[in-house]
């Protein structure tokens, strides 16, 4: 008998997110890493991404619904002192990467990096 458990499966759910508010999570993932993002980090599961101290409201909105979407991910929010950047860690099993890459389109995105 294995104690190990199954690798978990690599899939966005979107229908995980109501139909009410997917529009809207959709648009606000455009804006945060196409437009908002200063400085993105490739890891070897994710990314790590910078953002002014004033997006943390919509950083965690888009946490809320990405976790309903992705529950393979695991989310780090990262505030520095003095009112200094804000850093969000997407990770997860191998494969994240690339599924973030398709996605949130960060492999082509550009945002100053």
């Amino acid at each position: 008998m294995s104690c190990t458990s199954p690798a978990p499966e690599l899939a966005c759910l979107p229908g995980a997110i109501p139909a009410a508010d997917r529009d809207a999570h959709f648009t606000l993932a455009r804006e945060l890493f196409h437009e908002r993002a200063e400085v993105r980090t490739a890891l070897p599961n994710g990314y790590a991404i910078r953002f002014a101290p004033d997006a943390l409201e919509a950083v965690a909105r888009f946490v809320a619904n990405e976790r309903k979407c992705c529950p393979f991910m695991s989310f780090e929010l990262a505030l520095t002192p003095a009112s200094g950047p804000l850093w969000l860690r997407m990770t997860g099993p191998e494969g994240t990467r690339s599924v973030l890459d398709a996605e949130l389109n960060l492999a082509g995105s550009s945002c100053g990096c």
